[in-house]
């Protein structure tokens, strides 16, 4: 296939070791319906046989293109994206990860929304399935239903009530004129970006469908936090902590976000960020000192909690 020289999508996909797996990803992107895109591969230093496993795509569509990650990005997810985004020629950027599996309209789907201009991301639903499934079977898509999402929308993804994982939104590019990802973070790292740009007012649609699998395994970095991986566990504390002091100067701390915190903080044994959400939302001594305590004998009380459903999901 000739170049897009104008690509309409720039899709990012960052991998590492697996060789094995992205041969199945990038199939579900040249099948996509949407022909306007080019797919930016960035390898993050691969020991196995990626370069092998992607040469037959980069050599018969030049859509593909594929890169190491150069030594001005940190090694990781989010130095690997943002490498990516400085490279995209697209007006929207998507970020596809190299294990899973999207569905043939996602691009054709999403783009419909945002062609316009009028809104600056199109946001939907994904699925899992495992290692030991059968791939997704496609189903057609019909009846969307769309529901316009606006700052004032922002604690229920900072919550995960309405969640945007790091796969499940198509961004117009200037929501990334001025905004990366945090190279430090190891995990939760779209989380904390993500609650930047959209605290920064940007203004999109939630679509009803699911338009994306994820493959769900122990190597993934989201299998690895589950199973207390402490490099990942230590990035979503500093996610959180960021993403607090981000809305707390923005003074878009509510009472809702407040207590989502403290829960959160008390799951992931994290009393920095406890005592940066009290001080971001100017909680009084006598409150300080309440939570503070419920800390130390939390690992006494967790069990009862657990008994009792009262564990969040996080």
């Amino acid at each position: 296939m000739p170049a897009t020289i104008n690509p309409e999508i720039s899709i990012i996909m960052a991998t590492y070791n697996r060789s094995h797996l992205i041969g199945e990803t990038l199939d579900t992107i040249i099948n996509q319906s949407f022909r306007k895109w080019e797919c930016i591969i960035i390898d993050d230093e691969s020991s196995d046989n990626t370069l092998e496993a992607v040469k037959p795509f980069i050599e018969s569509d030049s859509r593909f293109k594929y890169f190491k990650r150069g030594k001005k990005y940190m090694k990781g997810l989010p130095g690997s994206r943002n490498m990516g985004i400085a490279l995209a020629k697209g007006n929207f950027i998507q970020f596809f990860d190299d294990d899973d599996i999207i569905h043939p309209d996602n691009l054709k789907i999403c783009f419909e929304f945002l062609k316009d201009q009028q809104y600056d991301f199109c946001r939907y639903h994904k699925e899992p399935f495992s290692e030991q499934s059968n791939l997704p079977k496609f189903s057609e898509i019909s009846n969307i239903k769309k529901a316009v999402f606006e700052i004032e929308n922002l604690p229920d993804m900072v919550t995960g009530k309405i969640p945007f994982a790091s796969c499940t939104v198509l961004w117009n590019k200037r929501c990334f004129e001025e905004l990366r990802f945090n190279e430090s973070l190891m995990y939760g790292e779209e989380w904390e970006c993500y609650s930047r740009i959209l605290s920064s007012g940007y203004e999109g649609v939630s679509i009803n469908k699911v338009l994306y699998y994820n493959r769900k395994h122990s190597n993934s970095n989201t299998g690895e936090f589950w199973n207390k991986n402490s490099i990942r566990t230590a990035s979503y504390k500093n996610a959180a902590f960021l993403i607090i002091d981000n809305l707390g100067k923005k003074k878009l701390l509510n009472n809702t976000l407040k207590k989502f915190f403290i829960r959160l903080s008390f799951m992931l044994n994290a009393q920095e960020v406890l005592k940066h959400i009290l001080k971001m939302t100017n909680a009084g001594e006598i409150e300080k000192a309440k939570y503070l305590l419920g800390f130390k004998i939390y690992p006494v009380l967790r069990p009862i909690f657990y008994l009792k459903g009262k564990i969040i999901k996080i």
